[in-house]
């Protein structure tokens, strides 16, 4: 297995590198255009320079002007893009996240601002994940509503679906209408292929009794009989994964509607399925701002 070494970025690496709202509009250009601007009138890269008092850049020699916000969720917002920044800093480095009402305290802006800003930056979180292979271990867990987690016929809960691939720490979650095996296997079998070396651990629930005759290697604890571990047979990995979630829901954000709760899952997905990359969250983040501004102007041209 590889080793990683988590990429740490301060709030003092943070206020070096953005000092102010023309840097960060600099990285902008340079994030969009990483390889210079081809301008539409002159039919060729020419060199483009910022327009003073303006968050435009325009070409030196027939003055075709560009917005590098154009398209990206720094689109027509008239808060600071030093503002922006930091929010995605805050969002990018903190374990168990940040609430919009924190946001708010912290930028000074207004709670229907924050909310945006909160909104755009963690749709940047949504990602498509690749096909899991190895050791992974499968659980559904609970959220929401007042009844104790008791039983698996909670109407007033949300059920939520999770993989973890041990080998790449990687995690995968959905939220479900309910933990029935028609329900769940697939969504295993299209996340993890069928393979007699992938190895799929869960606990006893009743659906999971298919998983060894759709080809996997399968094994299960019986929590009921308080076995929560067997060599290296358990879910505790998964189960971890859920602490995580609900302690920063609870510790940030106290509740979350079925609503929104796909979208809070996917957060804490993406902090975990990061946190050991090369590059910082926060700039894997901005990375995806321009990427995904890239495929929009593709998708306007066809």
């Amino acid at each position: 297995m590889a080793k990683y070494k988590t990429a740490k970025y301060t709030l003092k690496q943070f206020n070096e590198k953005y000092p102010s709202d023309d840097i960060c509009l600099q990285r902008i250009f340079e994030g969009r255009y990483p390889n210079g601007v081809q301008c539409p009138i002159c039919q060729k890269i020419t060199n483009y320079y910022r327009r003073t008092g303006r968050k435009s850049y325009a070409c030196e020699f027939c003055g075709n002007e560009i917005f590098p916000t154009a398209g990206t969720i720094f689109h027509k917002s008239e808060t600071p893009l030093l503002s922006w920044f930091y929010a995605i800093f805050l969002m990018a480095n903190t374990r168990c996240g940040i609430s919009a009402k924190q946001l708010q305290r912290e930028l000074g802006v207004t709670y229907k601002t924050a909310w945006r800003m909160f909104t755009q930056i963690r749709s940047l979180m949504n990602e498509q994940q690749d096909k899991m292979s190895g050791t992974v271990e499968v659980d559904e867990s609970y959220f929401g509503g007042k009844s104790n987690n008791v039983g698996r016929s909670l109407k007033d809960k949300t059920a939520v679906f999770g993989i973890i691939e041990r080998d790449n720490g990687q995690v995968m979650t959905k939220i479900v209408p309910n933990v029935k095996a028609r329900t769940l296997l697939p969504i295993l079998w299209k996340q993890v292929p069928i393979d007699i070396n992938t190895k799929v651990y869960t606990d006893e629930l009743g659906s999971y009794n298919l998983v060894a005759k759709l080809g996997y290697t399968h094994e299960h604890v019986e929590h009921v009989a308080k076995e929560y571990a067997r060599g290296i047979v358990h879910t505790n990995t998964i189960e971890g994964f859920w602490s995580l979630v609900k302690r920063g829901i609870d510790g940030t954000r106290h509740a979350v509607s079925p609503k929104y709760l796909q979208d809070y899952l996917d957060e804490y997905g993406f902090r975990y399925n990061h946190r050991k990359s090369e590059i910082s969250m926060f700039e894997l983040l901005l990375n995806r701002v321009f990427s995904l501004a890239t495929m929009k102007v593709k998708v306007e041209r066809l």
